[in-house]
């Protein structure tokens, strides 16, 4: 769907690492699933619960889903929901903006706190 935004959280310095290389290769976790993870905006919340609870120095992107093409899959993932996978490494002219969240208090407050509404 054009103009669709998602979601991927990553740590700090995997994101410093992306951007001295000029594109995200993927997490260790996206690595070995042989896909990079991303979320909807309605499942970034459980995103942060499920697999980065109470770390802190997260960075999350804003990815524009149409510049990601034809690498761009839709998935059965966590309670049978569709889920956006990467197939490829992620451009980095795909992200709209990063956005830095020193940790994560909550789900739902840290989405809406440091991304907006």
């Amino acid at each position: 769907m054009p103009g669709e935004l998602l979601y991927k959280v990553l740590r700090a310095a995997e994101w410093n690492q992306a951007q001295a290389q000029g594109v995200f290769n993927g997490s260790p976790d996206d690595r070995r699933d042989g896909f990079i993870h991303l979320s909807t905006r309605a499942q970034l919340g459980g995103t942060l619960d499920r697999h980065f609870a109470g770390e802190a120095g997260l960075i999350v992107l804003e990815i524009a889903a149409e510049r990601l093409g034809v690498t761009l899959k839709w998935e059965l993932s966590r309670g049978g929901a569709l889920f956006p996978h990467v197939y490829g490494a992620l451009p980095l002219d795909a992200v709209i903006r990063s956005v830095a969240i020193p940790d994560a208090p909550g789900s739902r407050l840290a989405c809406e706190t440091y991304l907006g509404e």
